[in-house]
């Protein structure tokens, strides 16, 4: 396999919310995005955990060390990333193949990735149909948009505190506003298009009541997750 930026990438510098914390979008990332759906055609998917949604599979070395080549530079310049080393922690094929009324708690509300503001996340969606994007959301009752290590024993005992509430959110996925969390920008799960933002921002998936879950990975809600660390 071999991986090519496309001829007419697009690339946009953005920032989230009032906090600012920076996101980058590109939209027609990689040239032929077609093969990675054949490699994925290819993988036997399995369960990710309590928390992905779904299943997941290795993604193909090939693609992380394209990652690497085309944004190195972009992603430690633009995050401000004090360090020159990029390494994986995750690189997976993830499909949404889980059903409301099963979703744990965490699931069904924004989260967070990592305290760590070095740590960055991607999201390369490979899906063409209209399944939903990525929604970022500041924590009402703090104000917080993202969470790190300062702000972590706080948020998290407000949330404590606000599941007991009646009307914490029930079995749904979250797509947009609710009493606890406010949406302040979103993304929608356009193909080939890559989200890169700080794995400390509050975000979830965008999946309206309508979705409905497919186990193939070449007509479900397919995408690429990674994990990218500094050193």
């Amino acid at each position: 396999m071999q991986l090519e930026l496309h001829p007419d990438v697009r690339l946009q510098k953005l920032t989230i919310g009032r906090e600012k914390a920076p996101l980058i979008v590109i939209d027609n990332f990689i040239a032929r995005p077609e093969q990675l759906l054949e490699v994925a055609g290819k993988l036997d998917f399995a369960p990710a955990g309590r928390l992905f949604p779904g299943i997941r599979a290795q993604a193909p070395k090939p693609y992380m060390e394209f990652m690497f080549g085309s944004l190195r530079n972009l992603l430690l310049d633009y995050f401000q990333l004090n360090g020159t080393r990029l390494a994986f922690s995750l690189c997976h094929y993830s499909i949404v193949t889980t059903t409301p009324e099963k979703l744990e708690l965490l699931q069904r509300i924004p989260h967070i990735d990592s305290t760590d503001g070095n740590g960055l996340a991607t999201i390369h969606y490979l899906f063409s149909k209209n399944l939903g994007g990525t929604a970022f959301y500041r924590h009402r009752a703090t104000g917080f948009e993202y969470v790190d290590r300062s702000r972590h024993k706080q948020y998290f005992g407000t949330l404590e505190k606000e599941s007991g509430d009646p009307g914490f959110p029930g079995c749904d996925y979250i797509n947009g506003d609710t009493p606890f969390f406010e949406r302040i920008a979103a993304q929608e799960g356009v193909f080939n298009r890559i989200l890169i933002y700080r794995r400390n921002s509050l975000h979830s998936g965008s999946i309206d009541a309508a979705f409905v879950p497919d186990p193939n990975p070449l007509t479900g809600r397919l995408s690429i997750n990674s994990f990218i660390d500094i050193g």
